[in-house]
């Protein structure tokens, strides 16, 4: 009793930078459309969409339940380090930043992407180790079984797992300004390592679960994140792909001008 009302507490510790952040994003969208071009309604959707997510997977009759239940947990997972921060990524934070602050506050904003740390930490490939590798840890070791019983362990590890799902996700798609962007050839081979990486780990899962899980619900977790990582993942590289083909496209038209000159 004692230790699920500090997990409830959690829960509260973890929702609210979410609830907060949708509610700077709807201000900074209303506040960019009234000085500029109005913000594209469907970012504020997918950011809102996002958050949901988020909310979802660490408040709630979900999150209680994936305390007790590895589906539950799994299913949590899928919402809060995958779905939530593709749909947040595609809603572009960072260029609404941008357009909402004064020009300098913009400018400083701008040194800060450009910065050797920052360019280290949104690397595609310190975000694939950071992701697929905080996943391995997590499950594989008793870092799983620490997190339901351990309050700060617990914050933490929910944290991780977004964050390192949105910068993963960030550093493939490149939605916002990205000064040290990686080439496409570049982030397919870390896509598709990453892709390999859940895969393998949720096969893994399949036969050895965490410790203190059963056979059945490790097994039908591990499926839950296998075939529902494979879905989310597969829309990640739906739009990688129309990414490519689109920046592609003005090069090989440019070459062909020159041919027929």
């Amino acid at each position: 009793m004692h230790n699920e009302h500090h997990m409830q507490a959690a829960s509260l510790w973890l929702a609210l930078p979410f609830a907060a952040a949708l509610l700077l994003y709807v201000w900074a969208a209303f506040h960019s459309s009234r000085r500029y071009s109005s913000w594209p309604l469907f970012r504020t959707v997918l950011w809102t969409g996002g958050i949901l997510c988020s909310l979802a997977a660490v408040i709630g009759p979900l999150a209680e339940k994936a305390h007790m239940n590895f589906i539950a947990h799994m299913a949590g997972h899928l919402l809060l380090g995958m779905l939530a921060p593709l749909f947040m990524v595609l809603a572009a934070p960072i260029t609404l930043i941008l357009r909402t602050l004064p020009v300098e506050q913009a400018r400083r904003v701008s040194r800060l992407l450009q910065s050797r740390l920052l360019r280290f930490a949104i690397d595609p490939i310190t975000a694939f180790v950071l992701n697929i590798g905080g996943l391995w840890l997590l499950y594989t070791t008793s870092l799983y079984a620490h997190m339901q019983e351990n309050v700060p362990i617990h914050i933490f590890v929910h944290f991780h797992v977004f964050l390192a799902g949105y910068v993963f996700t960030a550093s493939i798609l490149c939605i916002d300004p990205a000064p040290h962007r990686r080439s496409f050839h570049f982030r397919a081979a870390v896509l598709m390592l990453a892709l390999a990486g859940h895969s393998i780990l949720s096969k893994f899962l399949y036969a050895h679960p965490p410790a203190g899980v059963s056979s059945a619900q490790g097994e039908t977790g591990s499926m839950l994140m296998y075939y529902g990582g494979d879905a989310v993942d597969l829309i990640l590289v739906i739009l990688f792909c129309a990414q490519w083909f689109h920046a592609a496209r003005p090069r090989k038209a440019a070459s062909s001008k020159t041919v027929q000159l």
